[in-house]
């Protein structure tokens, strides 16, 4: 049985889930139509990197607020909210890097990368544990 501040967990999960995955479609566009005859190959591609782990972990915030009511909720509330802000840390950084031509926020990146390594693990030990 699910309560209603489970299924209110969820919801934020899932919202949060549904605007990150809508603005990776907007980035990823923004990279393909916008960017292309601006930025070199390189940069194109650090760019693109960006986009690409943001929308797998947009799924991982949807997947969070799908599962939020069936597992112990303050593990897979911790795994959304880091991978909420390995999305800021890690694409956000490759996306000001790119645009900006600052190679010092490549620095900020790996901070994206950790907080999703934790969150993955986080999600695992959730889906581990009994109700």
């Amino acid at each position: 049985m699910t309560s209603k501040t489970d299924t209110d967990t969820g919801r934020w999960m899932l919202i949060a889930g549904a605007i990150a995955a809508m603005l990776a479609v907007a980035a990823g566009a923004f990279g393909s139509h916008g960017l292309r005859a601006r930025l070199s190959p390189e940069m194109l591609t650090v760019f693109e990197t960006g986009v690409r782990y943001h929308f797998y972990h947009a799924l991982a915030l949807l997947a969070c607020g799908l599962a939020a009511p069936r597992l112990s909720g303050g593990s897979v509330q911790l795994a959304a909210i880091l991978f909420l802000a390995g999305i800021v840390a890690f694409s956000g950084s490759l996306y000001a890097l790119t645009i900006s031509g600052v190679r010092a926020l490549g620095v900020i990146t790996p901070f994206g990368g950790t907080a999703w390594i934790i969150a993955w693990l986080l999600f695992a030990i959730a889906a581990g544990k009994r109700r």
